[in-house]
């Protein structure tokens, strides 16, 4: 089975990269600042270690040296006096001037030197002794208590364990001294010693311990480095410093974790807005969360995204619309095919077959046939020169550039007109009801014509059978109103506007059984509001319907 490359988040790679240039670097900087630090404070402890016992051998010598002197001076002293009661005088009123001294005393044989030693040693104090001329010797007997406090005064801080061992390997002085550490190291220390230079000795290497034998006076001197001392110097820091690294881990972790958080919410939002654009809508805004963590480059790419929506939305909207006018084109091509193809072939059929009548050869036609038939030609001439004058009128009228010539006109004379060539039409009855010397219109003649012809031909269309339509005109507000009406069923208020569309006729009885354009109201409507007129429909129970055109009067205007 091959292996298939799959594609991280953004999220996924970000904590790769984070595992690999932060959590393993860390990591190998830590262990590695570690072992320095290791080294480092090991190699501080070998050097205090043998500092301190070079101290406390530079401490010893100089007590010893100084006593001696003091010895020295005491037994040149008492050289100058005569009697045993003057030199013991003499030695009481010293025994506390000499510091950390004990006792002072002459001892006469050295028998008895070795036995006051040999108890000293037992006691605990320490002894230092010079040869008188006469052969006594002369001894500064010392508490080692005293001695102690002086060796180790300046390392009363140093938690290090010291121990001070006579020839024979007996503790005579000590600091910070435990009993099981003391065995311990008493086994570590090696049988056959170096003189007079310190050395290193132990099983472990952060815990170096250190003795200095003397010759002179013949005492071993060990500085032990305890295990507390070395978790201070070496754990403590080993804890401070992974600490240091663990804090600095996490506090780079949160700030990757916030800046990514925001950086991944950012992008989300551009994720969601392209896929909000490729399913279609249009209008879809990103709105980032903006904080200092959001980049340049995001708010750059959501300004420029939204701009570019905004631009897409407006030609989506302007291409919608443009549809909807395509389709009402479409539909208005439709429609006046449908048109040209019902009502100029009805006409040109009639024109043509009369015509085809009358020059037929083979048969005698009389002169009645003959007015009859070119009475037909005549009418069909005319319906279908009405029909072209529509036709042509409608793009004038969509781009509103008609052009009328109002002057004063006769209403009555035009009503009349236009009552003439639709009279008796399917056997329908006009009734005009008009004053006498009603008052001029400012209107176009022959526009106005077609607009009554329209009205009553439409009037005559869908009115029910054998009944009466009626044309009523009276002045009104100082204008002419003039009502064209015709029985029929009531027509719903809100079908009334869609009458004056192109190409509308209601979906009843009456329209599916009558041939029509369905232009009429929509040219009458056009030819009106040309004129500076104004046009309304109306039905109702007792009315049917009712259309009402109101004109200016001719001395109205101004």
């Amino acid at each position: 089975m091959a292996f298939k490359f799959k594609r991280l988040k953004i999220v996924e790679q970000i904590a790769i990269v984070f595992f690999f240039s932060v959590l393993i670097p860390m990591t190998i900087s830590g262990f590695i600042v570690n072992n320095i630090n290791q080294q480092s404070v090991r190699s501080q402890l070998r050097e205090t270690a043998v500092l301190i016992a070079n101290m406390v051998s530079d401490e010893i010598d100089f007590f010893i040296s100084q006593n001696q002197t003091t010895l020295t001076q005491i037994a040149y002293t008492l050289n100058y006096l005569s009697t045993d009661k003057q030199k013991q005088e003499f030695l009481d009123s010293l025994e506390k001037k000499v510091p950390g001294c004990d006792e002072i005393m002459i001892v006469k044989y050295q028998s008895e030197l070795d036995a006051l030693m040999k108890t000293s040693r037992e006691n605990k104090r320490a002894i230092l002794y010079t040869k008188l001329k006469n052969g006594d010797y002369l001894t500064i007997i010392f508490d080692v208590e005293n001695i102690r406090s002086k060796l180790f005064k300046s390392l009363d801080e140093d938690n290090r364990q010291i121990y001070v061992l006579d020839e024979n390997g007996r503790l005579i002085a000590a600091h910070n001294y435990t009993d099981d550490v003391f065995k311990s190291t008493m086994e570590l220390l090696p049988k056959y010693r170096q003189y007079d230079e310190p050395v290193i000795f132990g099983d472990v290497k952060n815990q170096p311990i250190v003795y200095v034998t003397k010759q002179d006076p013949n005492i071993t001197i060990i500085v032990n480095t305890t295990e507390g001392v070395t978790k201070r110097a070496i754990t403590d820091n080993r804890i401070k410093i992974i600490l240091a690294v663990l804090a600095a881990t996490i506090t780079i972790l949160f700030v990757s974790a916030l800046y990514t958080y925001y950086l991944y919410i950012n992008i989300r939002q551009l994720f969601k807005g392209i896929i909000a654009i490729s399913k279609g809508n249009y209008n879809r805004q990103i709105r980032l969360l903006t904080t200092a963590f959001t980049p340049y480059e995001i708010v750059f790419l959501a300004f420029e995204f939204n701009k570019m929506a905004n631009a897409i939305h407006k030609s989506y909207l302007k291409l919608q619309k443009n549809n909807v006018a395509l389709k009402e084109l479409n539909e208005f091509r439709s429609n006046l095919i449908d048109t040209v193809s019902h009502e100029l072939r009805t006409p040109l059929t009639s024109i043509q077959g009369y015509t085809s009548r009358l020059m037929r050869q083979d048969i005698v036609i009389d002169e009645e046939t003959k007015q009859k038939s070119l009475r037909v030609i005549k009418e069909q001439s005319e319906k279908l020169q009405r029909l072209i004058e529509d036709l042509l009128t409608i793009p004038d009228i969509e781009r509103m550039r008609l052009k009328t010539i109002n002057e004063p006109v006769n209403l009555q004379e035009v009503l009349e007109r236009s009552e003439i060539l639709l009279r008796k039409k399917d056997g329908r009855t006009i009734i005009m009801k008009i004053k006498e010397h009603f008052p001029s219109v400012m209107a176009d003649k022959g526009r106005l014509e077609q607009v009554f012809v329209n009205l009553l031909e439409n009037a005559v269309k869908y009115s029910y059978p054998d009944s009466v339509i009626r044309v009523e005109a009276d002045v009104h507000d100082g204008c002419a109103r003039i009502l064209v009406k015709n029985d029929c069923d009531m027509i719903p208020k809100d079908k009334l506007q869609r009458l004056f569309g192109k190409f509308i006729r209601l979906d009843d009885n009456t329209t599916r059984t009558t041939r029509g354009t369905g232009l009429g109201l929509f040219i009458v409507k056009g030819l009106v509001e040309a004129m500076n007129g104004k046009i309304e429909l109306s039905s109702s129970t007792g009315c049917g319907f009712c259309v009402e055109v109101i004109l200016k009067l001719a001395g109205e205007q101004a």
